[in-house]
């Protein structure tokens, strides 16, 4: 079975960076799996620069929610890079309870079975203040208890910090 990777990091940690070159590394075809939306034009900016940044001969496949089903649609022999957990969560979040625990538990078990190499990005969302309303203390505490489910299930776990990598959990 291939390795899965979860790369944490900050707001412009330089984690999609890392994610994306250890995605190239892995020596497979790479699909980019992106779970944003368009929702405002600031946001298409973001998406089109991501696009523009990425290698001409990579597939990708645009799911804001339904990962499971992605990773069961995908060939082992490419190397899956999904971008990014926060997105999917807060998407599963407007999704509602029922939606948001079908869909982490399946992507959870899916990821622990799929024979393919995956890399996962997501925000660490843990090392700054306690949020002032309630959606956001819970948007907190969910994607710290995914990550953590993440972090279980990868065979590495990688920190990026201002750019550099920090590795937390690597195979024996």
């Amino acid at each position: 079975m291939a390795e899965n990777i979860l790369v944490l990091g900050g707001i412009r940690s330089g984690k999609t960076a890392l994610a994306e070159q250890m995605a190239a590394d892995s020596g497979a075809p790479v699909t980019y799996v992106a779970t944003a939306t368009a929702g405002d034009d600031e946001m298409a900016r973001r998406i089109k620069r991501h696009q523009s940044l990425r290698p001409d001969g990579w597939g990708l496949v645009e799911e804001p929610v339904s990962l499971g089903r992605v990773l069961d649609s995908q060939s082992s022999d490419n190397c899956l890079l999904v971008d990014c957990m926060s997105l999917w969560l807060s998407n599963l979040l407007h999704a509602g309870d029922e939606v948001l625990e079908l869909e982490k538990q399946r992507f959870i078990d899916t990821l622990s079975a799929h024979a393919g190499p995956v890399v996962i990005v997501s925000n660490e969302v843990g090392l700054g203040t306690i949020g002032m309303d309630p959606l956001t203390r819970r948007f907190c505490d969910e994607l710290g208890w995914l990550n953590q489910a993440l972090a279980r299930v990868c065979d590495r776990v990688v920190m990026s910090v201002a750019g550099l990598p920090l590795t937390l959990k690597a195979p024996a």
